[in-house]
């Protein structure tokens, strides 16, 4: 029987991820470093930790890394974050798990500062029981630790009673290295077949899809 509900955030209840990616290239660009939208959004879903290493080689790291990823997060917040918006009917099925007698948590490779303004974005601030963002632990998704931290502030939950929602394949695989389920949405860009292959034990178009088919989803 499921009693808690782990949330990832963007591409999960908020449309973020193509800003994202616009930051990140616009990043990349400032410090000599041409990448493609395409391949930098297949990225999006990890932390800076996961994402740099993929773009920037270990002298590249050593050199400018720490400098590329403040500025892109300022780029983002400044230019970027305004933009961005819940996607529908996210708070309808937070309130509707709560009506369950479910816990909410949210666990993102996400900044705290950017956290907290996406809870406004999506109203559900006053839904969730407790939060992870990037600053809890030492490697983002698609290693576990996110998600080992979001049960640890769920006491009395086990691995069984727990399940995870989130758009991305870096989701479903840092869930399964925590030994947690994953339901998948499409709303964040990737394909069926991608989630499936990740481990996604069901998979909606988004939160309005989920909410729904509810009744017949692996929340009940």
């Amino acid at each position: 029987m499921i009693a808690a509900v782990i949330f990832d955030i963007d591409g999960t209840i908020v449309d973020s991820v193509d800003l994202h990616a616009r930051a990140w290239q616009t990043a990349f660009a400032k410090f000599g470093k041409e990448i493609s939208r395409h391949r930098i959004r297949r990225q999006i879903g990890k932390g800076a930790d996961q994402l740099l290493p993929v773009f920037c080689s270990k002298q590249e790291l050593d050199e400018f890394g720490k400098e590329l990823d403040e500025y892109r997060s300022v780029l983002f917040e400044r230019e970027y974050l305004p933009q961005v918006k819940g996607f529908p009917k996210v708070r309808e099925l937070f309130q509707r798990i709560k009506r369950d007698r479910r816990r909410i948590a949210l666990a993102s490779s996400a900044k705290a500062e950017e956290l907290e303004m996406y809870k406004k974005i999506s109203h559900v601030d006053d839904l969730i029981e407790s939060e992870t963002s990037s600053q809890d632990t030492d490697k983002s998704k698609p290693h576990p630790d996110i998600f080992e931290a979001a049960l640890r502030q769920l006491p009395g939950i086990t691995l069984a009673q727990a399940i995870v929602i989130g758009d991305t394949p870096y989701d479903a695989e840092a869930a399964a290295k925590a030994n947690l389920q994953t339901i998948g949405l499409l709303c964040g860009g990737w394909k069926e077949k991608d989630l499936q292959q990740a481990g996604c034990i069901a998979i909606y178009k988004n939160p309005a899809g989920l909410l729904a088919n509810y009744d017949k989803s692996p929340l009940v």
